[in-house]
């Protein structure tokens, strides 16, 4: 690109910049030297056409002309354990503390479908998030959180359609606006089959029901987000960046193609798709993956999906730093991996962030724990100067050439997808790659690699492998008491023997006939939930209805 090129784009960043609204703050150096809002290349640069100006496809440098100085990121803190009560609790304290949103961790019997009193869910209640068994959880839940003004993700995906007519019937409980509410629902099935393991169905009628949720919300609910394709399960269970950007792009371009062939306007519903990638360790290839990311879903839905305005082809993505990266032995160094985490999510331009506390990896966070994890968040924000300059390391020779190397194998494993596809679309490529296994032999090639490298010494993790002579003392963890269980169990039974039996068995019987046709289910599984059937009676309904699924047995 010469010279002429960028000075016309960096007119274009300073027309938009100018038009937009900052936040009032100082944006100099701790010295008080002042730093521009963008740096862009000295002289003619044939890579610029590749990285641009923020605000400006191919968005590589961010999605906003202002980056961080018109709104910084969100603190979103992923919380829940116990019940409704105790993780309410929770939330108040973060929102108290300056966390901007909420998300919401559910128990593994919510996870998956079932009831708190299921037999199988014995000895897990309120253990790895907190217990939803109706919408009268929900409303303890958010109780004194007003739901129309605070922004809410729910990080569930099997159930996620019945859990999200729960929060609705919560909000309008509260008297909020339903039209007006903004969140998040990760929804993503295709991850559930390639890496977490958290389904109820066959995949094709989890998509019934997840083109059903984005019909509605387009129609109902316009800045409320359906879908969250998520990354970070894919990468928690052993792949590498580029492989975690892809497969999660991948799987973000089928759900795009679920929406088109609803008759759907690919304008109108790309927005409601955002994304939730992990932040690992290694902090450069980290920033370029996120850069990636955003130009890779920029040119597809622009020249294979036909996006023609911006928010459509906008990569909006959320991140969580990597549990995985976490260690039981020396765990205060896990503060430290955390920070690092988190400033390259930040550095790659994340919408929205949740660190993890350093205690995470042996139980649920303590409280101590949990501040110290927002802090580390608020401490980059207010002290360290990362907001006052968009996209930093823009224009680095390293920075550079790892985001295209990134982006080049991404796209090579985009090609293995769609080579396996029946029709050549990338939904065909998934499902035959779920049906054979695909996905999982090829995380499960990675993760035997890094696992080697650990063993022989080649790859280091202080604490286990290097410098293991510690002088730390034992942790004090977050226990949760079997109480719990036992509580929401009587809890559970009061709440059936005070409802309406009959409203429940009418709605139930009234939302598997709609499930036999063509006509959008959301509607008549609102109804359910009013009538306070539990997430299990719903579940187990489509269950009977639909079948169960078994993945594949692979050698």
């Amino acid at each position: 690109m010469d010279m002429q090129d960028i000075e016309e784009g960096r007119r274009r960043w300073q027309e938009r910049f100018d038009a937009s609204r900052k936040r009032d703050a100082d944006f100099t150096t701790l010295s008080g030297a002042e730093v521009e809002p963008v740096y862009g290349p000295p002289a003619a640069d044939p890579r610029f056409e590749r990285i641009g100006w923020p605000g400006e496809f191919p968005y590589t440098r961010g999605l906003y002309a202002t980056g961080y100085r018109g709104r910084a990121w969100t603190i979103r803190q992923f919380a829940g354990f116990g019940n409704a009560r105790q993780t309410n609790e929770r939330y108040k304290m973060i929102l108290a503390a300056g966390g901007g949103g909420l998300s919401v961790a559910f128990d593994m019997p919510t996870l998956m479908g079932r009831d708190s009193d299921d037999p199988r869910s014995l000895g897990e209640v309120g253990h790895c998030g907190v217990a939803i068994d109706s919408a009268a959880d929900m409303d303890v839940l958010f109780d004194g959180i007003p739901l129309g003004e605070t922004t809410t993700s729910m990080t569930i995906s099997g159930p996620a359609v019945p859990i999200f007519c729960m929060y609705l019937v919560a909000a309008e409980r509260q008297g909020a606006d339903i039209h007006g509410l903004d969140g998040t629902l990760q929804t993503d099935i295709f991850k559930e089959y390639i890496a977490q393991k958290e389904w109820l169905f066959a995949p094709e009628p989890h998509l019934r029901l997840i083109g059903d949720l984005m019909e509605y919300c387009a129609a109902e609910i316009p800045a409320y987000k359906p879908l969250s394709v998520s990354g970070y399960h894919i990468r928690e269970a052993g792949a590498t960046a580029a492989q975690e950007l892809a497969f999660t792009l991948a799987d973000g371009f089928g759900y795009v193609e679920l929406g088109l062939s609803r008759g759907l306007d690919v304008n109108a519903f790309a927005p409601g798709l955002s994304f939730f990638f992990d932040s690992h360790i290694d902090f450069f290839e980290e920033i370029a993956k996120f850069r990636a990311a955003r130009r890779i879903w920029a040119r597809w839905m622009r020249d294979v999906y036909g996006a023609t305005s911006e928010k459509a082809q906008w990569l909006r993505f959320h991140t969580q730093t990597a549990g995985v990266s976490l260690t039981a032995q020396q765990p205060d160094n896990n503060v430290v991996r955390t920070a690092v985490e988190a400033l390259a999510a930040v550095l790659g331009g994340t919408n929205s962030l949740h660190t993890n506390a350093l205690d995470e990896v042996l139980a649920l966070p303590s409280e101590k724990a949990a501040e110290i994890a927002l802090r580390t968040q608020q401490v980059i924000m207010e002290e360290t100067g990362v907001v006052n300059v968009v996209d930093p390391l823009g224009g680095s020779w390293y920075i550079e050439a790892l985001t295209d190397r990134i982006e080049a194998d991404a796209e090579k494993i985009f090609a293995q997808i769609k080579d396996m596809s029946p029709d050549d679309s990338m939904t065909g490529g998934i499902l035959r790659g779920i049906e054979e296994g695909w996905f999982m032999a090829e995380i499960a090639d990675a993760a035997f690699v890094y696992q080697r490298q650990l063993e022989k010494g080649e790859k280091h993790i202080v604490g286990v492998n290097r410098h293991t002579q510690s002088i730390e003392e034992p942790l004090e963890i977050l226990r949760v008491s079997h109480e719990v269980e036992r509580e929401q169990n009587r809890l559970l039974a009061a709440r059936r023997s005070e409802r309406d039996q009959a409203a429940v068995d009418a709605a139930l019987t009234r939302m598997i006939e709609v499930g036999r046709t063509e006509e959008n289910l959301i509607p008549a599984m609102l109804d359910a939930a009013r009538a306070e059937a539990t997430l299990g009676e719903i579940c187990g309904a489509l269950r009977d209805e639909w079948g169960s699924y078994s993945e594949p047995a692979r050698f």
